[in-house]
């Protein structure tokens, strides 16, 4: 990876991590100094009461393994980010102490981390203020870590950007330990609503396939944006107001029933027909496929999906439609 950076000119700055110790420090310094590429050195360390009990620690033994690590890596010359695991479960003495010896041995970032996804916004945003605070009138930035054990990670990680943070991690489909972590995607497009910008459809979508692919993962159907049914509507309500948009205008039926719109990230609404749909989600599906809808057979297809009492797939419709 290092020589594809330094050889194609890439402009970025690669990030390594490793434990605060010194046989972690040195195969990263060993790296730099073989590919001539400069590396961040992020050196991570448990921090919280419950971590410390398991390992068996005290504060001057991680204070100890902070000291050293992190001056290593600063007196090699190259950036540190000191990162205290399980942060947002972390008194905030304990953490005073060691984010104030890191930054004495030169870490010139802090990466504040909600490990197991405990913070809520509210948290999220008084855990910034007080590293803020701590490092008023330096150098120092500040990175957010969060994981999505319970649901909040993107909405952790944009509560930590408006409370300051430089910098955030997120990983493609948020795909990461245990249930995740922040989804870039979504917090790429979230940024971009909140900026009163429209999310960039085709750059989200190849975004995601490109990495569902190489990580041999599936997008989940119900994923925002870019997930199948991102779009896709079963209700008679829904789908009546979305019919009648379209008779008015394109840009309406795109707004209707949608935050984006729709024509920008799919190729059309995706009326379906299940048990809470109506004779607008039958017409529409029909007219579609170049069918031409009748009322027997709109009634047919409603009385199908009701006894099925779930959403037909496009074959089941088809073999209503065939049976007339």
């Amino acid at each position: 990876m290092l020589r594809a950076i330094r050889d194609e000119r890439l402009g970025l700055l690669p990030v390594c991590a490793g434990r605060t110790l010194a046989s972690d420090v040195m195969p990263i310094l060993e790296l730099a100094e073989a590919s001539g590429v400069a590396i961040e050195v992020s050196v991570f360390v448990g921090a919280s009461p419950i971590r410390w009990r398991a390992e068996g620690w005290d504060l001057e033994r991680v204070s100890q393994l902070t000291r050293e690590a992190v001056s290593l890596a600063a007196r090699a010359g190259l950036p540190v980010t000191f990162v205290t695991e399980d942060t947002t479960r972390t008194p905030p003495e304990t953490l005073r102490r060691l984010f104030e010896l890191a930054i004495e041995h030169g870490a010139s970032r802090l990466c504040l981390c909600d490990t197991v996804g405990a913070a809520s916004a509210e948290g999220t945003a008084r855990l910034v203020k007080f590293a803020r605070d701590v490092v008023a009138g330096g150098s120092v930035k500040l990175d957010w870590h969060g994981h999505d054990d319970r649901g909040l990670g993107l909405a952790n990680a944009l509560t930590a950007i408006e409370a300051g943070v430089e910098r955030v991690h997120a990983t493609a489909l948020g795909v990461g330990e245990r249930v995740g972590n922040t989804p870039l995607e979504l917090l790429v497009a979230n940024l971009a609503l909140l900026a009163g910008k429209e999310p960039d459809a085709a750059a989200l979508r190849d975004y995601a396939e490109h990495f569902a692919a190489a990580l041999g993962v599936a997008i989940p159907e119900n994923h925002p944006l870019v997930g199948a049914n991102a779009f896709r509507t079963a209700t008679g309500v829904h789908a009546a107001a979305i019919v009648k948009a379209l008779v008015k205008s394109d840009a309406l039926a795109d707004r209707v029933y949608s935050l984006v719109p729709v024509s920008r990230f799919t190729s059309g609404h995706d009326i379906r027909i299940g048990h809470m749909s109506g004779t607008s989600n039958v017409v529409h599906w029909l007219r579609r496929h170049s069918i031409e809808p009748s009322e027997q057979l709109v009634t047919r297809i409603l009385d199908r999906a009701r006894s099925a009492n779930r959403v037909l797939r496009d074959d089941e419709v088809l073999a209503v439609v065939r049976a007339r």
